[in-house]
């Protein structure tokens, strides 16, 4: 027999026994005839009418006024039941879209996940963590056959998919590039005409590229619009911006990049980041750029990967856990 079918007998045996002992086996059977109710599409109103119809049954001399509560409860119960129906429909749909960004956010690990290079000479620390389940942040190290370290960090204006779809053509992009990658500034030229032909309009790209050469201890760089990052002068215990300027990437096709150098000494260090360091959030508003230094000298002490690591941990507590923007932040530091 089909669930309705047996539904009338089933509430009249539980109804019954529990006008009979209001006993809590009776209210627990009466439990479970909902779950399975719910199992099997029962609507609301449609157990609310059994109910009623039972109730007449049992005391024929029921209350006219009883009865007629039954009715503006059977009504309750169908807008109830409407909007019941569309909760739950919109919950599943939610735990399928949340489950399809987490495929997504794992697949986009796999495709842009880069390994933090051992070089001979440096002590490099890197952290990334997405604002929401994408990550609108890339960076990315290579480490070429001349062994210079190449390392890029890019930022798409914008976050989720549209944002993670971008920095996958950008790494793809990348892959493709010539073994050549001894000039930053044609490594973003490229990259520009790439973007400049297959993202829309709309969506902005920085990236800071760099490439340090250890037979001269120099690095190299070039900028599309990305965050400046900090050089620190360990012989003078000081920090400064890396002069950069450049236009975003995709802006315009035929659009050059000046390229920059700086002679790295023993104990002086490279900090590249995104603009969610930057812009994390203090009671006074965005963190300023002081504050920053501030942090890292608190954990200069420590090697590279523990001082972002650190830094992280510290603005993140800053911000009460809450990230507003992606996080990025690397750390290049000569070591002899």
């Amino acid at each position: 027999m089909e669930f309705r079918g047996m539904m009338e007998k089933n509430y009249r045996e539980i109804l019954i026994q529990y006008l009979k002992d209001q006993s809590e086996q009776s209210l627990y059977q009466g439990q479970l005839f909902s779950r399975n109710s719910i199992e099997e599409k029962i609507s609301p109103e449609e157990i609310v009418s059994l109910h009623k119809s039972l109730l007449l049954e049992l005391y024929p001399d029921v209350p006219e006024s009883v009865v007629h509560s039954f009715d503006i409860l059977l009504e309750v119960m169908i807008g109830y039941g409407l909007a019941y129906r569309e909760h739950q429909s919109l919950r599943n749909k939610q735990i399928e879209l949340r489950t399809e960004m987490e495929i997504a956010a794992n697949v986009q690990q796999t495709l842009l996940g880069t390994s933090i290079p051992e070089v001979e000479g440096l002590d490099i620390g890197a952290i990334s963590v997405p604002a929401k389940h994408m990550n609108g942040d890339y960076f990315h190290f290579v480490e070429d056959e001349n062994h210079c370290l190449n390392v890029a960090i890019a930022d798409v204006i914008g976050k989720g998919i549209p944002a993670a779809l971008c920095m996958s053509m950008i790494k793809y992009a990348m892959d493709s590039l010539p073994e050549n990658r001894h000039e930053p500034h044609m490594v973003l030229e490229n990259l520009n005409r790439v973007v400049e032909q297959n993202v829309d309009p709309s969506m902005f790209i920085t990236m800071f590229y760099g490439m340090y050469n250890p037979s001269n201890t120099t690095f190299y760089y070039s900028s599309a619009g990305h965050e400046p990052g900090f050089y620190y002068d360990a012989k003078k215990e000081e920090f400064s911006e890396l002069p950069v300027k450049g236009l975003l990437l995709g802006i315009e096709k035929k659009t050059k990049y000046e390229q920059f150098e700086k002679l790295i000494f023993p104990g002086d260090m490279i900090v590249l980041m995104s603009d969610g360091v930057t812009e994390s959030r203090t009671e006074e508003g965005f963190l300023e750029k002081e504050e920053l230094i501030g942090y890292i000298r608190k954990y200069l002490h420590l090697s590279a990967q523990e001082i972002v690591n650190n830094i992280f941990k510290d603005l993140e507590k800053l911000q009460d856990f809450q990230l507003r923007d992606d996080f990025t932040l690397i750390i290049i530091r000569r070591n002899v």
